[in-house]
């Protein structure tokens, strides 16, 4: 039943857009025709009125050539009658075009007219040729045959053809504009009677198919709204028409289809969702672990090729001097053979200390640890310490309880100790004091060195315990024996931390834990 009916309003809807389809091929059709016709009618009218303008000059400089001679105006002759023959060959080939859109009728005399004037034009021309080649000597004003050139023959009967041939196109002309006139006035009064003619069916016919489709639409609309909510315990409803009984059968099955569907998938989705976790909780954790063990590689290979450069340079260099000295004596070699120790002794220190700081980034840094009194340990090597640098007051303050021990490597504990207090000496005046001080708090034991140097900037204070990082270039030092001290101290799972005053000083902190009570 609406099969034949949509079938009705398309064969009908088609007929009305075949209508306007093809009186809208039709109007342009007969738009373009009036156009090219107009066209080419004011193009006839304007080499009318060219060639009048262009044959009264020609007629000028001919009569300008009885009166001054015949070398004046020569070329501009010339000119006048190329543009004359080439005007006259123009309006010629328009009016067999016009002749042929508009018929014989309404171009009548065109192209006759047009041959006699041509006609016209060379006999006045030759008559003017005529009249200069009898070297007449009576005075111009006085010719008779000149008198009846310029008055009757130019005067009246060439200005009357060029006026008959303007006025006959001009008419010509207002004739194809009044016939677009008109065509344009039926194309609207046509498209207004189909559309008055054509609107009322499509109006109802659409409101047919509204109504008929509406109800139908809006419960299978219904269905897949509650579908794409989710509720596929949705069922659309059987009584609509026989067209629709099919679909809204195939409907609730692939309701029922999408509901298990959905259930099995919400399942395995869950179950997925739980092992990407998984595995990519456990890839990102081992990609964090790669991702370090190489930027510290990075930095290590780094670090190692710019420090090994400077002795590696001097060593080399030292040996090619020596070797190019023919006659080299016993010092030379031996003061040689001292700067490549000095350096090699300088380079095997660089590779420990560069060992050492790998293997503690690695975590293999392995400590031979003992139980020792912290107090006595540090009030001997202060007083080794003061021996080696005898220009510095170097003292030992302790709040320890007595017979306070830790565990720790002793060795590397004094190596970091040691690197502290060389960097004191270093970076401060001359005279000016070091304190090594001891003291407890709570669960740690803190060794503090304080000095009275021009103190360290806070910008700088943030990166002094990184690897190779002098902030003052004093000393032969390579920027290595902070980062050692911090690796030994995170090595005992104690800190190593630092403030400081520009003016005032600085004071390093070694903590150490306190062994657990038993």
């Amino acid at each position: 039943m609406y099969k034949r009916k949509l079938y009705l309003f398309g064969l009908l809807s088609t007929f009305i857009l075949f209508i306007a389809l093809a009186s809208a091929a039709v109007t342009a059709h007969l738009t373009r025709t009036n156009l090219e016709q107009s066209q080419l009618a004011q193009s006839l009218l304007s080499e009318h009125q060219q060639l009048s303008s262009t044959s009264y000059r020609l007629f000028k400089q001919l009569t300008d050539e009885l009166i001054f001679g015949k070398s004046a105006n020569q070329a501009n002759v010339r000119n006048k009658q190329e543009r004359i023959d080439q005007s006259i060959a123009r309006i010629k080939q328009f009016e067999l075009a016009q002749r042929d859109a508009l018929g014989l009728d309404a171009t009548q005399g065109s192209v006759e007219d047009t041959d006699e004037l041509e006609a016209l034009i060379g006999s006045i021309v030759g008559e003017f040729r005529a009249i200069a080649s009898r070297n007449d000597s009576t005075p111009l004003k006085e010719q008779e045959r000149l008198h009846t050139l310029l008055e009757s023959t130019i005067d009246n009967q060439f200005r009357e053809a060029i006026n008959a041939a303007v006025v006959r196109q001009s008419s010509v002309v207002s004739g194809i504009n009044s016939s677009i006139d008109t065509l344009n006035t039926s194309i609207v009064w046509f498209t207004i009677i189909l559309g008055a003619i054509t609107c009322p069916f499509i109006l109802l016919g659409c409101y047919w198919l509204f109504n008929a489709l509406y109800h139908p639409l809006t419960v299978i609309r219904t269905g897949t709204d509650a579908i794409a909510s989710g509720n596929y315990h949705y069922r659309l409803p059987e009584t609509l028409d026989s067209e629709f009984t099919d679909l809204v059968k195939a409907f609730n099955s692939m309701i029922v289809r999408l509901g298990a569907h959905e259930d099995k998938a919400s399942a395995h989705r869950k179950q997925l969702e739980y092992e990407v976790e998984t595995r990519t909780r456990a890839l990102q954790e081992v990609n964090n672990k790669l991702t370090q063990l190489d930027t510290k590689r990075r930095q290590f290979m780094a670090d190692v090729s710019h420090e090994l450069r400077t002795p590696l340079t001097i060593i080399r260099g030292e040996a090619q001097v020596t070797l190019r000295q023919q006659t080299a004596t016993v010092e030379i070699y031996q003061e040689t053979l001292n700067t490549i120790l000095e350096q090699s002794v300088k380079l095997s220190k660089l590779v420990d200390d560069l060992l050492l700081l790998a293997r503690a980034e690695m975590h293999e840094f392995t400590l031979d640890v003992a139980q020792c009194t912290l107090e006595s340990e540090l009030s001997e090597q202060v007083t080794k310490w003061q021996k080696v640098i005898k220009t510095r007051d170097i003292t030992f303050q302790s709040q320890l309880q007595h017979n306070q021990s830790v565990v720790i490597d002793k060795e590397r504990i004094i190596q970091a100790l040691t690197i502290l207090v060389e960097n004191a000496n270093k970076y401060s005046s001359p005279g000016a004091p070091i304190i090594v001080a001891l003291d407890d708090d709570n669960n740690w034991i803190r060794i503090n060195i304080m000095d009275t140097s021009d103190g360290i900037s806070s910008s700088d204070l943030e990166h002094i315990f990184e690897r190779f990082v002098r902030l003052k270039r004093q000393g032969d030092g390579m920027g290595l024996g902070l980062s050692i001290a911090k690796a030994i101290a995170e090595a005992h799972g104690g800190t190593l931390t630092a403030r400081s005053e520009l003016s005032k000083g600085s004071v390093f902190t070694l903590s150490l834990k306190k062994p657990a009570s038993h």
